[in-house]
């Protein structure tokens, strides 16, 4: 089995060459211990590979149990572009898509792929650029899988309304505030479980997002009530972890999957499709509710903590309605062709 992101600690697991790589990521770039565990768990799949593609270890060894600690300069050196695309052929046929499941199904799809090789250009480019290693990039060319652009699912303003009046006991108030803070601020459930008393200053709110960055967001009215009746619901109960803003019933904070639960109970209870959505979806809700209403596209790139305005830009292929109305405010969107008079004949040519 895979050993848990929480008890895994590549300071003492990965090979040296490896390890310096995930450190700069760290302490340089930046990143969350979660990201720099993720880029490890994908670069020891694949030198686990690359040692069998190589004859390091015998063919009927046991994939999951291939050691990578004896990874040096000299094997990553030998990796080119044909052992990755071939590497990319296994991800996509044989990968096991849920290793420790026995009814897994298998073959990744693009986007698990995407992100495996993206890790792995990202250490080669590490490499040549910043740890000078070697001279020359044999991944400077590399292709990641093409990804099919999905436009993203999202309620619109009657059924998000629909959502909040359906909130009733237990823990109404709580939740009530959370899709609050879903709807009108488009958080992350990450950002949301890591928020703190200390984040609420008034009519802002401090969330730390993705690669540790931090920004503050401003409340509107709705999140500002919201969030005073919770904190004196809160004020009432235990609470064994004194700084989390959010609690469950056990009085500790609020995980990502406890969110996720609440979130689907709620949207069944609004009777919506919990299948459709999710507090993802409302994230998305939030972006395409706040530009349909006038938000411009770089404001929404910082409200949302996109560091890439690409990312952000989805947002403009789903508000038709504006698109629509833009279109029909073209003075010229009147003007029609004039029929031609029908020519009275006697029949003759």
């Amino acid at each position: 089995m895979f050993p848990s992101l929480e008890l895994m600690d590549y300071r003492t697991e990965a090979p040296a060459v490896l390890r310096d790589f995930l450190i700069y990521h760290e302490t340089i770039q930046g990143h969350s211990r979660k990201t720099v565990d993720e880029y490890y768990l994908d670069l020891r799949n694949f030198f686990r590979y690359i040692k069998l593609e190589k004859g390091r270890v015998p063919r009927t060894a046991v994939f999951e149990e291939i050691t990578i600690d004896d990874v040096d300069l000299q094997l990553v050196q030998s990796v080119s572009l044909r052992d990755v695309y071939s590497y990319m052929s296994y991800l996509s046929r044989d990968r096991a898509k849920h290793a420790n499941s026995p009814s897994t199904g298998y073959g990744l799809e693009p986007a698990a792929r995407a992100r495996k090789i993206a890790a792995i250009r990202s250490f080669y480019k590490y490499l040549t650029n910043k740890a000078k290693l070697i001279t020359e990039n044999p991944m400077q060319d590399l292709d990641a899988p093409r990804l099919k652009k999905s436009l993203p699912r999202y309620l619109d303003l009657d059924e998000s309304i629909q959502l909040l009046e359906t909130v009733d006991e237990p823990n109404r108030v709580r939740d009530y505030c959370i899709l609050t803070l879903f709807l009108n601020c488009g958080l992350r459930i990450s950002e949301l479980v890591g928020l703190n008393l200390t984040d609420v200053r008034g009519d802002q709110l401090r969330v730390l997002g993705k690669g540790n960055k931090e920004r503050m967001i401003y409340l509107n009215d709705a999140c500002r009530q919201a969030i005073e009746d919770w904190l004196v619901e809160r004020s009432r109960q235990a609470s064994a972890d004194k700084n989390a803003l959010f609690l469950t019933r056990r009085h500790t904070r609020m995980t990502t999957d406890a969110v996720h639960y609440m979130v689907k109970q709620r949207l069944k209870k609004a009777g919506l499709d919990a299948s459709l959505y999710s507090s993802h979806k409302l994230r998305h809700t939030a972006a395409t509710l706040m530009l349909q209403n006038g938000v411009d596209v770089r404001t929404l790139q910082e409200v949302l903590g996109h560091e890439h305005l690409n990312t952000t830009q989805i947002y403009t292929h789903v508000d038709n309605e504006n698109l629509r109305s833009a279109a029909r405010a073209n003075p010229l969107g009147h003007i029609k062709p004039k029929r031609k008079k029908a020519v009275e004949t006697d029949g003759g040519l």
